[in-house]
Protein backbone atom coordinates (compact mmCIF):
# COMPACT_ATOMS: atom_id res chain seq x y z
CA UNK A 1 0.00 0.00 0.00
CA UNK A 2 0.88 3.57 -0.87
CA UNK A 3 0.94 6.14 1.46
CA UNK A 4 0.35 9.68 1.84
CA UNK A 5 1.40 12.56 3.80
CA UNK A 6 -1.98 15.18 4.64
CA UNK A 7 -0.98 18.29 3.64
CA UNK A 8 2.13 19.68 4.87
CA UNK A 9 1.35 18.24 8.93
CA UNK A 10 3.67 15.22 8.96
CA UNK A 11 0.90 12.58 9.50
CA UNK A 12 1.41 9.78 7.18
CA UNK A 13 -1.47 7.57 6.09
CA UNK A 14 -2.06 4.71 3.39
CA UNK A 15 -3.22 6.44 0.54
CA UNK A 16 -6.33 4.94 0.73
CA UNK A 17 -8.09 5.07 3.95
CA UNK A 18 -11.27 2.89 6.03
CA UNK A 19 -14.55 5.50 6.39
CA UNK A 20 -15.92 2.89 9.26
CA UNK A 21 -19.22 4.53 9.90
CA UNK A 22 -21.48 1.85 6.95
CA UNK A 23 -20.32 -0.80 9.69
CA UNK A 24 -22.47 0.28 12.62
CA UNK A 25 -24.88 3.48 10.99
CA UNK A 26 -26.45 5.14 8.04
CA UNK A 27 -26.95 2.34 5.69
CA UNK A 28 -29.65 0.19 6.39
CA UNK A 29 -29.85 -2.80 9.11
CA UNK A 30 -26.96 -3.16 11.57
CA UNK A 31 -24.23 -5.62 10.14
CA UNK A 32 -22.59 -8.24 12.55
CA UNK A 33 -20.00 -6.95 14.82
CA UNK A 34 -18.02 -10.40 14.85
CA UNK A 35 -18.00 -9.97 10.52
CA UNK A 36 -17.19 -6.27 10.75
CA UNK A 37 -14.45 -6.69 13.49
CA UNK A 38 -12.99 -9.40 11.35
CA UNK A 39 -13.21 -6.90 8.11
CA UNK A 40 -11.60 -3.92 9.80
CA UNK A 41 -8.37 -6.46 10.37
CA UNK A 42 -8.53 -7.62 7.37
CA UNK A 43 -7.66 -3.67 6.01
CA UNK A 44 -4.89 -3.77 8.08
CA UNK A 45 -3.15 -7.07 6.88
CA UNK A 46 -3.89 -5.02 2.85
CA UNK A 47 -2.27 -2.29 4.30
CA UNK A 48 -4.78 0.44 5.11
CA UNK A 49 -3.19 2.50 8.61
CA UNK A 50 -5.97 5.28 8.61
CA UNK A 51 -9.26 4.16 10.33
CA UNK A 52 -12.58 6.88 10.31
CA UNK A 53 -15.01 6.78 13.02
CA UNK A 54 -16.92 9.34 15.23
CA UNK A 55 -18.78 9.24 18.54
CA UNK A 56 -22.14 10.24 16.19
CA UNK A 57 -22.02 7.01 14.06
CA UNK A 58 -23.81 4.41 16.08
CA UNK A 59 -24.15 6.45 18.63
CA UNK A 60 -20.69 4.99 19.87
CA UNK A 61 -21.23 1.61 19.07
CA UNK A 62 -18.58 2.55 15.98
CA UNK A 63 -16.04 3.52 18.18
CA UNK A 64 -16.58 0.55 20.16
CA UNK A 65 -16.08 -1.62 16.96
CA UNK A 66 -13.18 -0.29 15.91
CA UNK A 67 -11.49 0.02 19.31
CA UNK A 68 -11.65 -3.24 19.80
CA UNK A 69 -10.95 -4.08 16.27
CA UNK A 70 -7.85 -2.21 15.92
CA UNK A 71 -6.67 -2.48 19.71
CA UNK A 72 -3.78 -5.81 18.97
CA UNK A 73 -2.81 -3.49 16.26
CA UNK A 74 -3.11 -0.31 17.54
CA UNK A 75 0.35 1.80 16.84
CA UNK A 76 0.66 0.81 13.39
CA UNK A 77 -2.23 2.22 12.13
CA UNK A 78 -4.09 6.08 12.63
CA UNK A 79 -7.22 6.64 14.17
CA UNK A 80 -9.33 9.92 13.49
CA UNK A 81 -12.70 10.52 15.37
CA UNK A 82 -15.09 13.59 15.65
CA UNK A 83 -16.95 15.30 18.16
CA UNK A 84 -19.38 18.15 17.69
CA UNK A 85 -22.99 16.71 17.85
CA UNK A 86 -25.30 16.60 20.93
CA UNK A 87 -25.63 12.97 21.55
CA UNK A 88 -28.64 11.60 22.97
CA UNK A 89 -27.80 7.68 23.58
CA UNK A 90 -31.78 6.97 24.30
CA UNK A 91 -32.88 7.99 20.36
CA UNK A 92 -29.34 6.92 18.48
CA UNK A 93 -29.56 10.31 17.06
CA UNK A 94 -27.34 13.31 16.76
CA UNK A 95 -29.48 16.20 18.18
CA UNK A 96 -27.91 19.56 17.08
CA UNK A 97 -24.47 20.88 17.43
CA UNK A 98 -22.33 21.06 20.47
CA UNK A 99 -18.78 22.42 19.82
CA UNK A 100 -18.19 24.53 23.71
CA UNK A 101 -14.72 23.24 24.86
CA UNK A 102 -16.43 21.25 27.78
CA UNK A 103 -17.90 19.65 25.41
CA UNK A 104 -15.27 18.51 23.58
CA UNK A 105 -12.98 17.93 26.26
CA UNK A 106 -15.78 15.54 27.37
CA UNK A 107 -16.47 13.70 23.89
CA UNK A 108 -12.45 13.01 23.81
CA UNK A 109 -12.16 11.59 27.07
CA UNK A 110 -15.19 9.25 26.04
CA UNK A 111 -13.75 8.65 22.82
CA UNK A 112 -10.56 7.43 24.27
CA UNK A 113 -12.45 5.03 26.27
CA UNK A 114 -14.42 2.99 23.22
CA UNK A 115 -11.36 3.18 21.58
CA UNK A 116 -9.12 1.83 23.85
CA UNK A 117 -6.07 4.08 23.36
CA UNK A 118 -4.18 7.05 25.00
CA UNK A 119 -4.14 9.02 22.08
CA UNK A 120 -6.40 10.24 19.61
CA UNK A 121 -4.60 10.76 16.09
CA UNK A 122 -6.83 12.89 14.53
CA UNK A 123 -9.55 14.35 16.43
CA UNK A 124 -12.25 16.58 13.92
CA UNK A 125 -15.19 19.20 14.54
CA UNK A 126 -17.58 16.91 12.33
CA UNK A 127 -19.85 20.08 12.01
CA UNK A 128 -19.02 23.56 12.61
CA UNK A 129 -21.05 25.10 15.28
CA UNK A 130 -22.30 28.94 14.68
CA UNK A 131 -22.83 29.28 18.51
CA UNK A 132 -19.05 28.75 18.75
CA UNK A 133 -16.48 31.01 17.97
CA UNK A 134 -13.98 28.52 16.26
CA UNK A 135 -11.00 29.96 18.03
CA UNK A 136 -12.61 28.56 20.75
CA UNK A 137 -12.54 25.46 19.60
CA UNK A 138 -9.10 25.05 18.02
CA UNK A 139 -8.04 26.31 21.38
CA UNK A 140 -10.05 23.62 23.01
CA UNK A 141 -8.46 20.81 20.65
CA UNK A 142 -4.81 22.61 21.29
CA UNK A 143 -5.15 22.24 24.77
CA UNK A 144 -5.65 17.95 24.59
CA UNK A 145 -2.72 18.35 21.75
CA UNK A 146 -0.81 19.90 24.66
CA UNK A 147 -1.64 17.24 26.82
CA UNK A 148 -1.08 14.09 24.95
CA UNK A 149 -4.60 12.99 24.25
CA UNK A 150 -4.68 14.26 21.11
CA UNK A 151 -2.08 14.52 18.06
CA UNK A 152 -3.50 16.23 15.19
CA UNK A 153 -6.58 18.81 14.80
CA UNK A 154 -8.92 18.67 11.97
CA UNK A 155 -12.42 19.99 10.54
CA UNK A 156 -15.39 18.33 8.59
CA UNK A 157 -17.77 20.80 5.71
CA UNK A 158 -15.75 23.84 7.05
CA UNK A 159 -15.90 26.89 4.83
CA UNK A 160 -12.97 28.67 3.97
CA UNK A 161 -13.05 31.39 6.20
CA UNK A 162 -13.90 29.37 9.51
CA UNK A 163 -10.68 27.07 8.00
CA UNK A 164 -8.40 30.00 7.98
CA UNK A 165 -9.36 31.15 11.61
CA UNK A 166 -9.04 27.49 12.99
CA UNK A 167 -5.67 27.23 11.58
CA UNK A 168 -4.61 30.64 13.19
CA UNK A 169 -4.75 28.95 16.39
CA UNK A 170 -3.45 25.83 15.76
CA UNK A 171 -2.82 24.41 12.68
CA UNK A 172 -5.49 22.14 10.91
CA UNK A 173 -3.91 18.91 9.42
CA UNK A 174 -6.79 17.46 7.59
CA UNK A 175 -10.26 18.79 6.11
CA UNK A 176 -12.93 16.21 5.60
CA UNK A 177 -15.26 17.24 3.06
CA UNK A 178 -17.59 15.13 0.64
CA UNK A 179 -15.83 14.78 -2.90
CA UNK A 180 -16.44 12.93 -5.78
CA UNK A 181 -16.68 12.58 -9.79
CA UNK A 182 -20.65 13.98 -8.58
CA UNK A 183 -19.51 17.03 -6.20
CA UNK A 184 -16.76 18.82 -6.97
CA UNK A 185 -17.40 22.04 -4.96
CA UNK A 186 -13.84 21.46 -2.94
CA UNK A 187 -11.87 22.05 -6.27
CA UNK A 188 -13.04 26.05 -6.10
CA UNK A 189 -13.85 26.61 -3.23
CA UNK A 190 -11.38 25.06 -1.10
CA UNK A 191 -8.34 23.65 -2.47
CA UNK A 192 -6.44 26.48 -3.14
CA UNK A 193 -6.42 27.34 0.05
CA UNK A 194 -5.77 24.01 1.81
CA UNK A 195 -2.60 23.94 -0.62
CA UNK A 196 -1.54 27.28 0.45
CA UNK A 197 -1.71 26.41 3.98
CA UNK A 198 -0.56 22.83 3.40
CA UNK A 199 -3.61 20.94 4.92
CA UNK A 200 -4.60 17.41 3.44
CA UNK A 201 -7.78 16.77 2.06
CA UNK A 202 -9.90 13.10 3.20
CA UNK A 203 -12.97 12.90 1.08
CA UNK A 204 -15.26 11.04 2.62
CA UNK A 205 -18.21 9.34 0.14
CA UNK A 206 -15.62 9.18 -2.21
CA UNK A 207 -18.21 6.92 -4.55
CA UNK A 208 -21.24 8.75 -4.07
CA UNK A 209 -22.51 7.16 -1.43
CA UNK A 210 -21.88 3.69 -3.34
CA UNK A 211 -23.97 5.20 -6.54
CA UNK A 212 -20.67 5.49 -8.50
CA UNK A 213 -20.09 1.69 -8.09
CA UNK A 214 -22.65 1.42 -10.60
CA UNK A 215 -24.68 -1.43 -7.94
CA UNK A 216 -27.83 1.22 -7.80
CA UNK A 217 -30.56 2.09 -10.21
CA UNK A 218 -33.77 3.82 -9.77
CA UNK A 219 -35.40 0.62 -9.02
CA UNK A 220 -32.76 -0.25 -5.78
CA UNK A 221 -35.17 -0.35 -2.76
CA UNK A 222 -33.27 1.44 0.37
CA UNK A 223 -34.51 0.70 3.83
CA UNK A 224 -36.02 3.00 5.94
CA UNK A 225 -32.85 2.82 8.07
CA UNK A 226 -30.85 4.00 4.86
CA UNK A 227 -30.56 7.61 4.84
CA UNK A 228 -29.72 7.75 1.60
CA UNK A 229 -33.97 7.30 1.35
CA UNK A 230 -34.07 10.71 3.11
CA UNK A 231 -31.18 12.23 0.60
CA UNK A 232 -32.74 14.11 -3.05
CA UNK A 233 -29.88 13.19 -4.94
CA UNK A 234 -31.03 9.34 -4.15
CA UNK A 235 -35.06 9.92 -5.22
CA UNK A 236 -35.92 7.19 -7.60
CA UNK A 237 -36.06 10.34 -10.44
CA UNK A 238 -32.58 11.22 -10.05
CA UNK A 239 -31.28 7.76 -9.35
CA UNK A 240 -32.77 7.54 -12.48
CA UNK A 241 -31.78 10.62 -14.38
CA UNK A 242 -28.13 10.19 -12.57
CA UNK A 243 -27.65 7.05 -14.25
CA UNK A 244 -26.07 8.88 -17.39
CA UNK A 245 -22.85 9.31 -14.87
CA UNK A 246 -22.84 5.40 -14.29
CA UNK A 247 -22.92 5.02 -18.53
CA UNK A 248 -19.54 7.46 -18.65
CA UNK A 249 -17.79 5.43 -15.66
CA UNK A 250 -18.67 2.31 -17.02
CA UNK A 251 -17.55 3.13 -20.53
CA UNK A 252 -14.51 4.21 -19.18
CA UNK A 253 -13.62 1.28 -16.81
CA UNK A 254 -14.35 -1.23 -19.31
CA UNK A 255 -12.01 0.38 -21.72
CA UNK A 256 -9.49 -0.17 -18.97
CA UNK A 257 -10.20 -3.50 -17.41
CA UNK A 258 -11.00 -1.58 -14.21
CA UNK A 259 -14.77 -1.62 -12.06
CA UNK A 260 -16.46 1.75 -11.90
CA UNK A 261 -15.51 2.32 -8.19
CA UNK A 262 -12.24 1.56 -8.95
CA UNK A 263 -11.69 4.81 -11.74
CA UNK A 264 -13.73 6.57 -9.27
CA UNK A 265 -11.18 6.00 -6.65
CA UNK A 266 -8.34 6.82 -9.55
CA UNK A 267 -9.03 9.84 -10.74
CA UNK A 268 -9.71 11.14 -7.20
CA UNK A 269 -6.06 10.18 -6.15
CA UNK A 270 -4.72 12.07 -9.30
CA UNK A 271 -6.26 15.12 -8.58
CA UNK A 272 -3.49 15.88 -5.93
CA UNK A 273 -1.11 14.25 -3.83
CA UNK A 274 -2.79 15.42 -0.42
CA UNK A 275 -5.51 13.72 -0.97
CA UNK A 276 -6.38 10.32 0.94
CA UNK A 277 -10.50 9.14 0.05
CA UNK A 278 -11.52 6.74 2.76
CA UNK A 279 -14.45 4.80 1.09
CA UNK A 280 -16.64 2.57 3.67
CA UNK A 281 -18.06 -1.07 2.99
CA UNK A 282 -18.98 -3.97 4.81
CA UNK A 283 -18.03 -6.72 2.17
CA UNK A 284 -14.44 -7.71 1.94
CA UNK A 285 -14.90 -8.48 -1.86
CA UNK A 286 -15.37 -4.32 -2.42
CA UNK A 287 -12.49 -3.70 0.19
CA UNK A 288 -10.39 -5.41 -2.27
CA UNK A 289 -11.84 -3.61 -5.34
CA UNK A 290 -11.34 -0.52 -3.46
CA UNK A 291 -7.83 -0.72 -2.56
CA UNK A 292 -6.65 -2.19 -5.67
CA UNK A 293 -7.58 1.31 -7.66
CA UNK A 294 -4.35 2.50 -5.72
CA UNK A 295 -2.46 0.90 -8.28
CA UNK A 296 -4.54 1.99 -10.96
CA UNK A 297 -2.25 5.08 -12.15
CA UNK A 298 -4.49 7.52 -14.56
CA UNK A 299 -2.44 9.49 -17.32
CA UNK A 300 -2.93 13.01 -17.86
CA UNK A 301 -4.79 11.94 -21.28
CA UNK A 302 -7.18 9.58 -19.36
CA UNK A 303 -7.87 12.21 -16.97
CA UNK A 304 -8.67 14.94 -19.82
CA UNK A 305 -11.04 12.03 -21.76
CA UNK A 306 -12.58 11.77 -18.36
CA UNK A 307 -13.05 14.88 -17.56
CA UNK A 308 -14.48 15.86 -20.52
CA UNK A 309 -16.98 13.09 -20.49
CA UNK A 310 -17.97 13.52 -17.31
CA UNK A 311 -18.48 17.56 -18.07
CA UNK A 312 -21.11 16.50 -20.44
CA UNK A 313 -23.16 15.29 -17.41
CA UNK A 314 -25.88 16.75 -15.32
CA UNK A 315 -25.70 15.73 -12.00
CA UNK A 316 -29.29 15.72 -10.40
CA UNK A 317 -30.78 16.30 -6.71
CA UNK A 318 -28.87 17.97 -3.77
CA UNK A 319 -27.19 16.04 -1.46
CA UNK A 320 -28.33 16.96 1.48
CA UNK A 321 -32.09 17.93 2.19
CA UNK A 322 -32.75 21.52 3.59
CA UNK A 323 -32.71 20.82 7.33
CA UNK A 324 -28.92 19.07 6.85
CA UNK A 325 -27.79 21.54 4.37
CA UNK A 326 -27.97 24.30 6.94
CA UNK A 327 -25.39 22.05 9.32
CA UNK A 328 -22.99 23.03 6.12
CA UNK A 329 -20.40 26.23 6.75
CA UNK A 330 -19.66 28.04 3.81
Amino acid sequence: MLTRELGKSGLQVSALGFGCMGMSSGYGPLQDRTAMIALTRAAVERGVTFFDTAEAYGPFTNESLVGEALAPVRRQVVLATKFGFKVDPASADANGLDSRPDHIRAVAEASLQRLRTDVIDLLYQHRVDPAVPIEEVAGAVSRLVEEGKVRYFGLSEAGAATIRRAHAVHPVAALQSEYSLWWREPEQALFPLLEELGIGFVPFSPLGRGFLTGSIDETTPLAATDFRSSLPRFTPENRAANQALIRVLGRFADERGATKAQIALAWLLAQKPWIVPIPGTTKLARLEENLAATALVLSPEDLGELEAAAAQVAVHGDRYPEHLQRNIDR
